[in-house]
């Protein structure tokens, strides 16, 4: 079986100045990946696009499966922290705005630039393979079931360990299907609205 490319940046930047040059290089790989795909992507057009030369750019990514890698590790450690942000601050909020609030949060981020997302949601599960997006997931669900856990009187699921699993898995899979499909539905209130009507017909005893 032939070896993984390897995915991890070199190095982390520790000044200011190399902190902008990396910032500089991800940016310009975002547009090159959107711009021409990832099979027609180089170290090399990334480099160009950045400013910087290609022995800069090797300081820190050994290859662009690293930069992809990083890229995508950025979007979910977003999505993550801003669901662990939201579960607290709706920790107390009833069921039907938690879920409103939640919903619309994530398809504003992915609407922010859905031609990104849509080369991450292509790439990463088989350039990265697929242990970071199942740790992730994890660690969303363990948010979620944190928060059922507090209404559970309202709830008919009774499996709260498969009701996380059910709602991340079930939100994660619509937005990305839009990302790659309709992305012009990421902005449309009527989206959102079925999608909310989807997590709470699962979710609230009738």
């Amino acid at each position: 079986m032939a070896a993984r490319t390897a995915t991890i940046p070199r190095k982390k930047p520790a000044q200011t100045r190399s902190k902008a040059t990396v910032e500089a290089i991800l940016e310009a790989a975002a547009r090159v990946l959107v711009e021409e795909g990832f099979d027609r992507t180089t170290t090399n057009r990334v480099a160009e696009v950045a400013g910087v030369s290609i022995g800069s750019l090797y300081q820190y990514f050994p290859n662009k499966e690293a930069l992809l890698s990083t890229l995508a590790e950025r979007h979910m450690s977003a999505m993550l922290g801003q669901l662990a942000d939201m579960a607290n601050e709706l920790l107390d909020a009833p069921l039907e705005d938690a879920v409103r609030a939640y919903v619309r949060a994530m398809l504003a981020v992915h609407a922010v630039d859905p031609a990104l997302h849509r080369v991450l949601t292509e790439n990463v599960p088989r350039v990265a393979g697929l242990d970071r997006w199942r740790e992730m997931q994890s660690q969303a669900e363990a948010i979620v079931r944190q928060y059922l856990e507090r209404h559970r009187e309202r709830l008919r699921p009774s499996d709260l360990d498969l009701a996380a699993f059910v709602l991340v898995t079930s939100v994660e899979s619509v937005t990305h299907a839009a990302v790659l499909d309709r992305p012009e539905a990421l902005r449309e209130p009527a989206f959102a609205n079925e999608v909310c009507e989807l997590v709470l017909r699962y979710l609230v005893r009738s």
